[in-house]
């Protein structure tokens, strides 16, 4: 996975090589997202993880043989190139090698397509294979490699009947900026691009104090990839980590469905997640990223396995035929968990996709809610891939406490996600700090940010700790969000939201507002800065939030910058106080 660098040269590129690719794919209608298939007559094979550790050995060899790195246009990458490569051909694979001259480091994108199916109907799978140059690049991207591989070599050995194509690609330069992929899909004609209809990417897939993650978590596409999981009861979450970060973004600018797994970076695992996951909270997912520590022992064999068999369970359910359809659908609720003060009220998003067959009506139900709390829909039925709004309402003698609610889908069969409601307050005011990871020192969770936006960079300073809140300061054309849902209690005589901001800008002008960071509580703007507000260190920031007491609502903050001269927002200890 690349690292955010934001730089104004590196960003510009970045820009420009964007724009050049949606410019190339707008006269191309994009292509229907990827459905789930039928059920299958045949189970998914079981991925043996020894066979994958296999490969990871001989990646982590190369690498040793060759100055201890596999970074993009070294003999190392030259190597792993070629051991992939062989192990394709010996299968039976159409395998090409793709010169990417556009590349930081010139270097070949390894192609391999498995010759069955119809040509026009393309599943696609892809992986990059370079490191950085600090290391091997075992986990990062070594384990996504060897898995995607592995699975290959399995579909060739097995040789089903397919409904689909289904093509294999590791990609060069990816540490570099997403060069390898991009190039690729700057090289198809809108037809071929029409032809894929889904990409599933896998970067970063056996971290060893993992988490389970889905680009696109809701999406039709992810499905497959969220049902296996699902049945392991894993209750993967979105990838917010990664996007943006990896190849599915080259894709995802031209229009082609996306998803896939991932097992976590640089961000640290909350307490919430090492809960219901394992491992160790407020520690890194992967504490060797970008590092020479990643190695074959930085690998987790269960992570790896369970994603290993992921995909192979979603190249079956989408590309391999047999079975007559059985319809099923998926229930996913976001946020998960939420907070509310008696007399108050808080609201989350029900989501569902078709996972097999065709769509169907879904009724929306909920259990477990405790006295004087109700749990509505809106709508109270949808059709499997459509979403609806659950809102949660206490009244004043609610019982208090936290409770798992169930909520459940009715269709030709029953899926269910668990809801986990905390009731507040026991009449008067229920005070104190209401912001959740004040600091930002526990990873994003409970803020909702863009990719790289709670970050530890060196580059801005946290006021306090090490990690902040950054955005934007890419010197172009740029959107950073960050936010998070509060239920503020009713009763209290105080209700002030304060935190520091810092502005660094490369604005020269005194006069025009280049670039701008609007506050919000809901739709209502508390109050805008921008570039003309820039100085030397912190400000502390404060308002009133008196008129939103007994509600939930939802703080925003919303950085916009313009296509040059970076300005940086960078936001730390966020608090709100009642009492």
């Amino acid at each position: 996975m690349r690292r955010r660098t934001p730089t104004a040269g590196l960003a510009l590129a970045l820009f420009a090589a964007v724009t050049a690719t949606l410019t190339t794919t707008a006269a191309s209608a994009a292509p229907a997202p990827v459905s789930a298939a039928p059920a299958l007559a045949a189970a998914a094979p079981d991925i043996s993880v020894t066979n994958v550790q296999a490969h990871l050995t001989q990646l982590n060899t190369i690498a040793t043989n060759n100055g201890g790195t596999r970074r993009a246009g070294s003999a190392g990458y030259t190597a792993s190139v070629s051991y992939v490569k062989a192990k394709l051909q010996a299968a039976g694979y159409t395998v090409t090698e793709q010169y990417c001259s556009a590349c930081t480091y010139p270097s070949n994108n390894l192609i391999a397509e498995w010759p069955q199916g119809p040509a026009d109907q393309v599943v696609m799978f892809g992986a990059h294979l370079d490191s950085v140059s600090a290391g091997p690049g075992i986990n990062d991207n070594g384990s996504g490699s060897a898995t995607l591989l592995e699975n290959a070599l399995v579909l060739a050995q097995q040789n089903p009947s397919m409904t689909k194509r289904v093509r294999f690609a590791w990609w060069t330069d990816e540490e570099q900026g997403l060069n390898g992929s991009e190039f690729y899909v700057n090289q198809l004609s809108a037809t071929q691009r029409g032809y894929i209809k889904g990409y599933y990417n896998f970067d970063m897939v056996g971290s060893t104090n993992g988490g389970y993650f889905i680009n696109r978590l809701t999406s039709t596409t992810a499905a497959p990839l969220k049902a296996y999981w699902d049945s392991l009861n894993l209750q993967p979450e979105e990838n917010v980590e990664g996007q943006g970060r990896s190849d599915d973004y080259s894709f995802q600018q031209a229009g082609i469905p996306t998803s896939g797994y991932a097992a976590g970076a640089s961000a640290r695992k909350t307490s919430a997640q090492a809960t219901k996951w394992g491992g160790t909270a407020n520690v890194a997912y992967d504490s060797c990223y970008h590092r020479s520590c990643d190695t074959t022992s930085n690998v987790s064999a269960t992570v790896l396995n369970r994603s290993a068999d992921g995909v192979a369970y979603a190249i079956w359910q989408l590309a391999v035929g047999g079975g007559t359809p059985t319809n099923d659908f998926s229930v996913a609720v976001s946020p998960t968990s939420g907070s509310v003060a008696r007399g108050g009220s808080t609201t989350a998003t029900v989501s569902t996709a078709t996972t097999s067959g065709s769509a169907q009506t879904v009724s929306l139900s909920a259990t477990g809610a405790p006295s004087g709390v109700t749990v509505s829909f809106s709508p109270s039925s949808v059709t499997s891939g459509g979403s609806a709004t659950m809102t949660v309402s206490t009244s004043a003698t609610a019982t208090t406490g936290t409770f798992t609610i169930t909520v459940t889908g009715t269709g030709s069969v029953t899926r269910s996600a668990a809801y986990t409601l905390t009731v507040t307050g026991t009449g008067g005011c229920a005070g104190g700090q209401l912001i959740g990871n004040s600091g930002f020192e526990s990873g994003s969770a409970p803020w909702t940010a863009s990719s790289g936006v709670v970050t530890n960079s060196s580059s801005q300073a946290a006021r306090t700790g090490s990690y902040k809140a950054w955005l934007d300061g890419y010197g172009s054309s740029h959107t950073d969000t960050l936010s998070q849902s509060v239920s503020i209690p009713a009763g209290c005589s105080s209700y002030t939201l304060s935190f520091w901001l810092h502005i660094d800008t490369a604005e020269t002008t005194t006069g025009t507002a280049y670039d701008k960071l609007t506050v919000q509580v809901g739709s209502t703007t508390l109050a805008t800065y921008s570039n003309l507000n820039a100085a030397s260190g912190y400000a502390q920031r404060s308002f009133n939030l008196a008129a939103y007491a007994g509600q939930t609502v939802t703080l925003k903050w919303t950085g916009v910058e313009d296509a040059s001269l970076q300005t940086s927002f960078v936001i730390d200890d966020v608090t709100l106080q009642v009492g």
